[in-house]
């Protein structure tokens, strides 16, 4: 994997905010004391997680599903397809998560990618505070392989 693509993350981040159950109040204090912040950026979460953050913050969140639902494979489509800057996911080390394929799958995407990525609130909040938080960015990705088309095969094959 040769890393060759520069993308530039804007001033204005497109901020996914995940937090499985044991977290979510950790989430929403650090959301409640960052909102000054958050409020300049556009912001996305997983279902309860972002109902929770509107209703407690009144920010907007563009909410995807649950993310036992799919809510966690939404957003690494969303990182994949380059509709997402940062990820903010406090999960939970002390529980095992009945979906966590699925969460493993999105923090792959997200280092995979090369998305700035918090995990706890220590984290999330040396993130918000660097200088490199408030302006453009150029992200370095893998230059990545195409996936083979084996359906041509297939096809001269009969």
């Amino acid at each position: 994997m040769e890393i060759e693509e520069i993308h530039t993350i804007p001033p204005k981040k497109k901020i996914a905010l995940v937090a499985h159950d044991g977290r979510k109040e950790d989430m929403l204090d650090w959301v409640a004391y960052n909102r000054g912040t958050l409020s300049e950026h556009l912001l996305f979460g997983t279902g309860t997680t972002g109902t929770l953050i509107s209703e407690k913050t009144g920010l907007p969140v563009y909410k995807f599903k649950s993310g036992p639902l799919g809510g966690d494979q939404q957003l690494g489509a969303k990182i994949s397809e380059g509709d997402i800057d940062v990820l903010i996911f406090f999960w939970d080390p002390l529980f095992a998560q009945p979906h966590d394929p699925d969460v493993k799958a999105l923090l792959r995407l997200a280092v995979l990618y090369n998305i700035p990525t918090a995990s706890n609130r220590a984290t999330a909040d040396f993130l918000i505070s660097s200088p490199l938080f408030h302006t453009a960015y150029q992200r370095i990705s893998p230059d990545l392989p195409e996936p083979l088309d084996k359906s041509d095969e297939v096809i001269n094959a009969r």
